[in-house]
């Protein structure tokens, strides 16, 4: 038997979720999601926090647009974020850096402040002030902590109680013409807009499909979590990232967490912390803080998976007619979710493209898949 819809979406991360939950105002959506639960790769292992110091301009308009969704969330959401500090610092070297970050992200938000030694020991005493170490930092007082969990049950809920169905344990395994796929386990779907939101796996399900794949890079990006010194209270400490990307660290239940910021490529799968990533995140840590990590009681590692130009893809195929491209979300996915997932509703729907996004500098053409280099030749 096999089940229709309108729109069949392959992959069960916050992007499927967030573009499903949309497109099931709009007609019967049908998700399906090869893991046992959705959220299980690059969604479920993010760090989840909202900030300007990551990806370029398009991704941080993205990044500013969706921050309203986090903040007051539609009927079927549980809360989505707390207000967090965001501290970045720098060394000597990476001032020009902090400059430039601190104008950008004064450009998109409110509460920026630079500070000195004394200021920034407020946020987090164990910064390491020296010539080597930090030598400036600003903070951004209105950063966003996500709850990754509330985000994907919340447009789980929404797709659900529009009507359409999140099929768990599913793995494609054939797509044949008209968007009709099979399922390992034997089940078949069929639609007539089939949505490619599978992560890292994303150009596999293209060339499954007979599209032309995009190019994406799958990198493996490493956290650790260690504990603090006994007399250290670390739990409303901010969210610390170098103006370059070389480190960052944020209280995580009690401990902290860190990375080194590592982009190492990789193939899609269940992506695995490398034991020298760990190490350099851990001697990172101990470049800019007094902290040493002694021991590190968890570690995991995600797949952040890039388009050429590090911007998120989002537009029908143009080589296949019903095939539409959700994917290239790389580490922000989570933080720009709410605004690709409106942007993905009007292009699959032909619909007039929205003002909100107009007005917030964001134009089909930087989304599109026809600007990559696959579609150059």
């Amino acid at each position: 038997m096999t089940k229709t819809a309108d729109f069949l979406i392959i992959g069960g991360g916050v992007a499927g979720l967030s573009v499903g939950a949309r497109l099931a105002q709009h007609g019967k959506v049908v998700l399906i999601e090869a893991e046992d639960a959705v959220g299980y790769h690059s969604s479920g292992r993010s760090v989840t926090f909202s900030h300007f110091g990551i990806g370029g301009a398009t991704v941080r308009a993205l990044t500013a647009y969706s921050r309203a969704f986090f903040q007051s969330p539609p009927d079927g959401f549980d809360a989505l974020a707390a207000v967090r500090p965001a501290l970045f610092i720098a060394n000597q070297a990476m001032l020009p850096a902090l400059d430039e970050l601190e104008r950008i992200t004064r450009a998109h938000a409110d509460a920026v402040e630079r500070l000195d030694a004394q200021a920034a020991a407020h946020y987090c005493p164990a910064l390491r002030w020296a010539p080597d170490a930090v030598v400036a930092a600003f903070v951004h007082r209105e950063g966003l902590k996500l709850d990754p969990h509330a985000l994907l049950q919340g447009f789980a809920r929404t797709i659900r109680a529009a009507g359409g169905e999140v099929v768990t344990g599913a793995r494609a395994v054939a797509i044949g013409p008209r968007w009709r796929v099979q399922a390992e386990s034997g089940e078949t779907y069929e639609a007539p807009v089939l949505v490619n939101a599978a992560g890292a796996w994303a150009d596999r399900v293209a060339e499954m499909a007979g599209v032309r794949p995009l190019g994406l890079t799958p990198l493996r990006r490493t956290i650790i979590v260690f504990d603090p010194p006994a007399e250290m209270d670390v739990r409303d400490w901010p969210f610390v990232k170098t103006a370059v990307d070389y480190m960052y660290m944020m209280p995580d239940s009690g401990r902290l967490l860190a990375s080194p910021v590592d982009e190492n490529p990789d193939d899609p799968g269940d992506a695995q912390p490398d034991e020298l990533d760990m190490a350099v995140a851990a001697h990172r840590v101990s470049e800019f803080t007094t902290l040493e990590v002694r021991r590190i009681t968890h570690r995991w590692a995600g797949l952040r998976t890039f388009a050429a130009d590090r911007v998120p893809v989002a537009g029908y195929a143009p080589d296949a007619d019903g095939f539409f491209w959700l994917a290239g979300q790389g580490g922000y996915g989570l933080q720009t979710a709410p605004a690709m997932a409106e942007i993905a509703e009007a292009l699959a729907l032909g619909a007039a493209w929205p003002d909100a996004l107009a007005a917030a500098g964001l134009v089909p053409e930087q989304i599109r898949p026809e600007r990559l280099p696959a579609f150059s030749t």
